[in-house]
This record gives structure tokens, C-alpha cells and sequence, in this order.
């Protein structure tokens, strides 16, 4: 599993000052990992955390949110990574590219497999053979575009085949639902990154290309035309902003005919005799934003009564779980339930703790 910390796109490296738990358990045969670094309150750079894991085709990243709030956006974005060589590493590999939908990976290529895969049900369901063929040549030809960059890259600042270089590439935009359904563009994301440092984006509003160091310079004068600005313009703009809304409806689609969770409540021993460890689970669900409660008599139980979660966490097949925890007494006479719904999905699911469990 990768966890990565970005900032405005880039990764945060020890050197940033990050620093890192590494993985360790958790009580229940998980893992768990934490990684930190220290900021200026008035930092007004976008935070993200990336979670990944190739082998399990999860891939989740959440932003740092500050007190105001902002208008929640859509986004289609599509990241590329090549490596100057291959590593001998598990799930590493030469070249990579996979899309994203509002941070959930929707397809994916590797220079390995050789085939542009989906990682959604509705976008195999959905998209025709030709749509896939037609991809996995597009990611055949980048695969050959990037290898060529970070050649030319390695010989103008004189590096050495010893050490791996990498180079990354990210494209997308983002819109916001207007009241009569349709999606308003935001913004528009083309950027690139060389060995975790920025390189070359483009700036969507002045439409211009900004590089970021003198070895980008060259590259910057290749998009400067005038065909390549409104090319890029309109792909981020229209095209982009097309295939986004293409792609949230079908995923929508797929959010209101899933089945409502599997939910379960339940009591595991502790360490010490006398109390019981009352379990909620909710599992099988595609939308993170559900709610989940354990309830005494009727009172919704909060941190402040000892109340544990691991948060959302995602399972093998595309779909999400949740568990939450506290300790009570065994001698406790209270009604425990544990209540779980999604307003907007129309679900609604209370189970009631039986002693008998």
C-alpha cells in the first residue's frame, strides 16, 4: 500500500519535513499508518492524501477541508508515471496510467499488462469493446512519448542512467452541478512533475504554459503555439468536461440500483472481564458519505462515551465498510442498535444488539 501526501500536486518527501508511523496493527487484523508534517497556519496550499494499493484496485484521496466551507466539485483527472527504468519491485512498474472519478479509479494500464483495463462495473457495463481497444493503443503511444521525454530530459541536466528518474503527468477538470442538472466547468488541471519536484503546468487562467525550472523551457515553447493553447483549452474545457459528466451519471446510476449495506451488530470480548466490546458494521456500500450510529436507548453514542470508528475503508470489490466501536458494561440492561441510512440513496437500516450474539 502507498500512502502519499501532496502539495498543489506534488509529493511530500522527509525532506519536506514528513514524517511517518510506518504500517502498524490495529485490534482487529488491520493495519493502520500515519504520516505527518508540519505546516504555517496560513498556508494556503491544497492538501491531499493519497491512499493506493495496484494489487487491490483501490485508490482513495481526500482533501484537507479548512473551516469554510466550499462548493463540493466533480472531477475526472487521468495521472501517468514512467520511470527512466525498471525497478525490481512487487507492483511497480516501467509505465502507469490510470483515470480517476471524483478520486476513484475508473480504469488502468501498465507497461506490464499491456491493456487498458476498467476498475468500475458501469464502465465495463457501459463503454463499448472499441472504446477499450482504442485506449490501450493511446496508452501504448504514451507509454513510447514518455520514455522519449525523460531520455531527452536525462541528457539536458546531464544525469546518470545509474539512478531511476520520474517523470508524471496529470490532466483533468473539475465542474460543479448547476440547478438545472447540467455540469459548470471550474477548472481545468495539466501539469507536470519531474523527480516529485513541478516542471511544467498550465496556468488555465491566463491560458498560458508556466515552466517551473529551465529544463522545462523547451517544452514550454513546444505548447506556446497557438494550435496546442486552444487545443489544451478546449480539451480541459469541453471534451473533458463531457466525458465527466458521461461518467458521473453512469456512476450515479450505478450508486441508486446498488443493494442497500450489510449491517451487523455484535459483542467481542476485552481484556478485561467485565466489559464487552459492542461492535457496528456496515459493508457493501459505494458511498462514502453514509451515516453510521450506535445508539443507547435512543441517545446516539459520541467520542465523548468512548465511541471508536475506522473510518470508511474500502473492500475488495469496489464497494466500502465501516466499523465503529465501544466498550460497555456486561451488566448493561441498555438497548443498543446500530442505525445506518443515506438520504440521498434512500436507505434506512436499523439492527438491534440481541444479548444472544
Amino acid at each position: 500500500m502507498m500512502l502519499i501526501k501532496l502539495l498543489n500536486g506534488r509529493v511530500l518527501e522527509p525532506a519536506d519535513g514528513l514524517e511517518t508511523t510506518g504500517v502498524r496493527p490495529n485490534e482487529d487484523d488491520t493495519f493502520q499508518r500515519r504520516d505527518w508534517v508540519e505546516i504555517l497556519k496560513s498556508d494556503q496550499s491544497d492538501y491531499t492524501c493519497q491512499v493506493f494499493h495496484e494489487a487491490s484496485s483501490f485508490y482513495i484521496e481526500e482533501s484537507w477541508g479548512r473551516t469554510e466551507a466550499k462548493p463540493e466539485c466533480l472531477s475526472l483527472t487521468y495521472i501517468y508515471t514512467a520511470l527512466s527504468k525498471p525497478v525490481d519491485l512487487p507492483g511497480i512498474h516501467e509505465f502507469t496510467a490510470m483515470g480517476r472519478l471524483n478520486h476513484r479509479m475508473i480504469d488502468y494500464f501498465d507497461s506490464t499488462n499491456q491493456e487498458k483495463v476498467p476498475r468500475q462495473d458501469w464502465m465495463k457495463d457501459r463503454l463499448p469493446e472499441d472504446y477499450w481497444k482504442k485506449g490501450t493503443q493511446s496508452m501504448k503511444d504514451k507509454q513510447q512519448w514518455f520514455k522519449d521525454r525523460i531520455d531527452d530530459l536525462m541528457k539536458r541536466m546531464n544525469q546518470s542512467d545509474d539512478d531511476v528518474h520520474v517523470l508524471q503527468w496529470l490532466q483533468g477538470c473539475e465542474g460543479k452541478h448547476q440547478d438545472d442538472g447540467s455540469l459548470k466547468f471550474v477548472r481545468g488541471m495539466d501539469m507536470y512533475n519531474y523527480d516529485g519536484d513541478d516542471f511544467l503546468s498550465y496556468d488555465n487562467e491566463h491560458q498560458v504554459w508556466v515552466a517551473a525550472v529551465s529544463a522545462a523551457e523547451p517544452f514550454k515553447r513546444q505548447r506556446d503555439n497557438v494550435r496546442v493553447l486552444e487545443y489544451t483549452k478546449n480539451y480541459l474545457e469541453r471534451e473533458c468536461m463531457d466525458w465527466l459528466s458521461k461518467f458521473s451519471a453512469y456512476g450515479e446510476k450505478q450508486l441508486r440500483d446498488a443493494n442497500p449495506p450489510d449491517v451487523f451488530i455484535y459483542a467481542t470480548p476485552s481484556r478485561k472481564p467485565e466489559i464487552l466490546v459492542l461492535r457496528c458494521m456496515a459493508t457493501g456500500f459505494y458511498s462514502k458519505d453514509i451515516v453510521l450510529q450506535i445508539r443507547r436507548n435512543g441517545r446516539v453514542l459520541e467520542p465523548a462515551d468512548g465511541l471508536e470508528t475506522t473510518g470508511v475503508r474500502p473492500n475488495e470489490d469496489e464497494t466500502f465498510q465501516r466499523r465503529d466501536w465501544v466498550e460497555i458494561l456486561k451488566s448493561d440492561p441498555s438497548n443498543y442498535t446500530c442505525r445506518v441510512f443515506h438520504e440521498a440513496l434512500g436507505f434506512y437500516i436499523e439492527e438491534s444488539w440481541g444479548r444472544s450474539h
